[in-house]
C-alpha cells in the first residue's frame, strides 16, 4: 500500500468517495495511517482521478440540474456549450463528458451494457484506455436489419467500448425487430439466447442514448433500414416520439401497448431500471418529447446532456418555468 500506483489511489478514492467511508475507516482497513489515506486523496485529485463538481441550484445550470434531479430523480450532466454551436458540435461535447462519466464509472469485473446508436457512437471516439479486468461489453438491443446485417456497424461500436477497458465484448447477435412476436418468443426460449439474455441482465453500467423521431441528426435506427416509411407513419399514428434501446416510447413514458415493442430485442424500460447504473447521453433540441418520455418511464440515473437541451426539455416539461 506504500506505493502510489493508479490502483491503490482510485481505490481509496473510490472508497472515500464513492462509498462514503471516513479516512478513519479506509486507514483501518488498509492497514495505513490517516494521514497517508489523505496524502493518497489529495493524489488522486492532482492527477485527475477524482473530479469534484459543485452544482449551485442559484446559477441555470445548477437550476436545471436540481429540477432535473426534484421531477424525476436523476443525476444531470449538463453540459455547456457556446450558443448557436452546430448540431453535430454539441454532440461531440455532451459525448466527450458521457466518455468520462463511463470511464469513472466502470470497474473490474463489470459487465457493460452498450446500445448501439449515433450518440453512442459519437461516446466511443472519446473513450480514454484504462488498464481493466475482467470486463464484459454486451449490446443492449439486436442490430440486424431486413436489408443488411447491421451486425458489423453494432460489432465495431462494442469493439471500441471493449477495448478501452481491456475488456471483451458479446454480440447480441439478433435483428432490431423481429417480423412477428411468436419468433421473438421462440428465439427467447432457445438455450443460446437465454445465455446472452443473463449476461445482459446482469450489467451493472449501462450506456445509451434517446432516438428522436424527427430529430436534427437523424437517429440511426430511423435512417437505415431497420423500419419502412409505413412503419414510422404507423408510430406517429401512435404518438410515438423516439426510442430507447430500440423500445418505442410516447411522450407520457408508456411504450407496453405498441405493437412494435413486442417484436423488439432492446432492453424495455422496466428491463433497464434494474441495472443499478444507467447512463442516458442525448442531444438535441428536437429530442426534447423523446428525452420527457424516457424520463418518465423511469429508464436512467444520470443523465448527460447539453444545456440548450436541457432548457428545451424543462420548458416543454413545465412551460412557465423560469431557469435565470
Amino acid at each position: 500500500m506504500a506505493d502510489k500506483s493508479s490502483e491503490a489511489l482510485v481505490t481509496v478514492a473510490r472508497m472515500y468517495y464513492v462509498q462514503s467511508e471516513t479516512m478513519d475507516a479506509i486507514a483501518h482497513h488498509l492497514g495505513v495511517s490517516r494521514s497517508t489515506v489523505s496524502r493518497l486523496l489529495k493524489e488522486a485529485r492532482e492527477q485527475g482521478l477524482v473530479r469534484v463538481q459543485i452544482v449551485d441550484p442559484a446559477r441555470p445550470v445548477g437550476r436545471m440540474a436540481d429540477l432535473f434531479h426534484r421531477n424525476f430523480g436523476i443525476r444531470a450532466h449538463i453540459v455547456q456549450v457556446r450558443p448557436g454551436s452546430s448540431g453535430i458540435f454539441r454532440l461531440d461535447q455532451v459525448a466527450r463528458t458521457a466518455a468520462e462519466l463511463l470511464g469513472e464509472t466502470v470497474s473490474d469485473g463489470d459487465t457493460v451494457g452498450v446500445a448501439w446508436g449515433t450518440t453512442v457512437s459519437a461516446v466511443a471516439t472519446h473513450l480514454r484506455p484504462r488498464d481493466l479486468t475482467g470486463v464484459t461489453v454486451i449490446g443492449l438491443n439486436g442490430g440486424a436489419n431486413h436489408q443488411t446485417t447491421g451486425l458489423p456497424y453494432v460489432g465495431s461500436i462494442l469493439h471500441r467500448f471493449a477495448d478501452a477497458f481491456r475488456g471483451q465484448e458479446q454480440l447480441l447477435a439478433l435483428p432490431a425487430f423481429f417480423d412477428d412476436p411468436a419468433t421473438k418468443e421462440a428465439m427467447w426460449r432457445e438455450q443460446s439466447t437465454r445465455h446472452i439474455l443473463h449476461v445482459r441482465d446482469s450489467c451493472r453500467v449501462a450506456l445509451f442514448g434517446i432516438g428522436g423521431l424527427n430529430s436534427e441528426l437523424q437517429s440511426h435506427v430511423y435512417a437505415s433500414n431497420y423500419l419502412t416509411e409505413g412503419d414510422i407513419q404507423t408510430l406517429r399514428d401512435q404518438g410515438v416520439v423516439g426510442d430507447v434501446c430500440t423500445v418505442m416510447l410516447r411522450e407520457n413514458g408508456t411504450y407496453r401497448d405498441l405493437e412494435i415493442n413486442q417484436r423488439a430485442t432492446g432492453m424495455t424500460p422496466a428491463e433497464l431500471q434494474r441495472i443499478p447504473r444507467r447512463i442516458c447521453v442525448v442531444s438535441g433540441l428536437a429530442k426534447a418529447p423523446a428525452v420527457l418520455g424516457a424520463l418518465r418511464a423511469g429508464v436512467a440515473t444520470d443523465l448527460v446532456i447539453d444545456q440548450e437541451t436541457a432548457r428545451t426539455v424543462l420548458t416543454r416539461l413545465k412551460p412557465n418555468i423560469r431557469l435565470s
